[in-house]
């Protein structure tokens, strides 16, 4: 083998390693992965919706994509809230950036110990603070709590919103 090819090999090794991000970055996810139906109650009312965690990007990120539809009441009109969020991981902190349809983008602190994940907004963020917790409460099932916290009294946490939901299938 010539002197120049072994450097060369060396380098396209790194590089395919750089570009196919090792697929246990996500491993410990794996209870969460996959498209969930639900429903829930709480402010907006009783509700339904879909929500899924995957892989994106090679795996270099996780997408979660949710909707959530309320039906009409006396008070209200029929609704529909739709919101997308990327996971990522960021030095040694798992982060995630959230946008919605009613024009909220929050910036979460992630934690993930089994068998819960709970998403935390970034407290350096001006206004009402937000905690999502997904509890897997069974192989195929999980709960989940929405909470606000207002920007007075930041760690009082309120439940706003309160679901169960069922795999429906896998990534």
């Amino acid at each position: 083998m010539k002197r120049w090819a072994i450097p060369f090999v060396f380098c396209l090794a790194v590089a395919a390693i750089a570009q196919n991000p090792r697929s246990d970055r996500w491993a410990a996810w794996q209870p969460f992965l996959g498209t969930w139906q639900g429903a829930g109650s709480g402010q907006p009312g009783q509700g339904s919706g879909e929500f899924c965690f995957q892989p994106d990007l090679q795996g270099a990120v996780l997408l979660r994509h949710n909707f959530a539809e309320y039906p009409a009441t006396k008070d209200n009109p029929a609704s529909r809230h739709d919101d997308l969020m990327v996971i990522y991981q960021e030095n040694d902190k798992t982060r995630a950036d959230y946008w919605d349809s009613e024009g909220h983008i929050i910036h979460y602190l992630v934690d993930l110990s089994a068998p819960k994940l709970v998403f935390t907004s970034d407290p350096s963020q001006p206004g009402p603070r937000y905690r999502l917790t997904y509890i897997k409460s069974a192989k195929t099932a999980l709960t989940l709590t929405f909470e606000i916290a207002s920007p007075n009294d930041p760690t009082a946490f309120k439940t706003y919103i309160t679901a169960t939901a069922q795999r429906i299938s896998r990534p």
